[in-house]
């Protein structure tokens, strides 16, 4: 199995959380006595499915990729499904910002800013949201039970990173700005977006679009990346492409030509068949698109007659 994609579940530690669970006991039933449970609810069933959850084991690969998916509104990098719905994604960092670290989620919102889960093994789960997903694991942990290391490593990380939920992304002095992409960058982003399209390499142009990379980046003579594709007749690209991505197959090089002249002019029959049948389906939704803004600044104008 690979390690990336490791869950387990450890039947000592959720019998040990069993067993000494009077705290969570003693809560559970001023909660219940309180009617704080859906009719019909067992207070006992719960608390042994929260021991479970207590029990259950990750590893720093696989955690990681667990707070990618929620740094990336619910989408797993790694396979692009989605696999948790925004409100759930919303929800759980909302809970993790306020206390996701013991008597410790006061002050690490205040001095960290960013949701976390700790855990009591000296692991520590972060969300830069939008950005990344960290997971981290040192054993010592102090009397609240939070990784020393762990959390020193999230201070660390807003220290030098604008990540803070109130660092300001416009006005910064001193902090480092990842998101920011310079000319540079994006010229190495249009050279990677060709060459694995020119490649075929599928894989690379996946991780590219959920990076929210610009599928429609054109080069110097102003070549897409469908046009490269189409070009060397790579038909599970030109559908990725298309499918996925949504790219316009309507882009001019500078010669003039589109996606689906090229793959003519290489002789790929069946890449130009399919580019054609998308074509036509763009056109479609685009005057389906600008159809539904009409009608909506139609409605929107009406409304303020009223």
């Amino acid at each position: 199995l690979d390690c990336r994609e490791y869950v387990g579940f450890s039947n000592a530690t959720f019998q040990s959380e069993k067993e000494t669970g009077d705290r969570n006991y003693a809560i559970g039933y001023y909660l219940k006595e309180k009617k704080c449970f859906p009719e019909g609810a067992d207070m006992i069933d719960a608390l042994d499915f929260y021991f479970q959850l207590c029990a259950i084991e990750v590893t720093c690969e696989s955690g990681s990729i667990m707070a990618a998916t929620l740094a990336n509104g619910g989408i797993c990098p790694i396979t692009g499904e989605r696999v948790l719905s925004t409100e759930a994604v919303r929800n759980t960092l909302s809970l993790m910002h306020s206390c996701g670290m013991y008597d410790y989620s006061g002050q690490f919102a205040f001095h960290v800013g960013l949701p976390a889960k700790s855990g009591v093994s000296g692991a520590v789960l972060l969300v830069v949201p939008n950005v990344m997903g960290v997971m981290c694991w040192s054993p010592p942990v102090d009397k609240v039970g939070n990784s020393v290391r762990g959390i020193h490593f999230c201070q660390e990380l807003v220290s030098m990173f604008n990540f803070h939920n109130y660092d300001n992304l416009k006005h910064f002095l001193k902090k480092q700005d990842p998101r920011r992409q310079s000319d540079d960058d994006r010229n190495k982003s249009v050279m990677n977006l060709m060459f694995a399209a020119h490649s075929g390499d599928v894989s690379a142009l996946r991780r590219f679009a959920l990076s929210s990379t610009d599928m429609d980046l054109k080069d110097y003579d102003s070549r897409t990346p469908l046009h490269v594709a189409a070009a060397e007749g790579h038909m599970d690209v030109v559908l990725f492409l298309m499918q996925s991505c949504k790219v316009n197959p309507f882009v001019k090089d500078r010669w003039g030509n589109i996606p689906r002249d090229d793959a003519m002019q290489f002789g790929h029959k069946d890449v130009v068949k399919i580019l054609e049948e998308y074509e036509q389906k763009y056109i479609q939704t685009s005057q389906t698109d600008a159809e539904d803004r009409s009608h909506q600044s139609k409605c929107s104008s009406l409304e303020g007659r009223v």
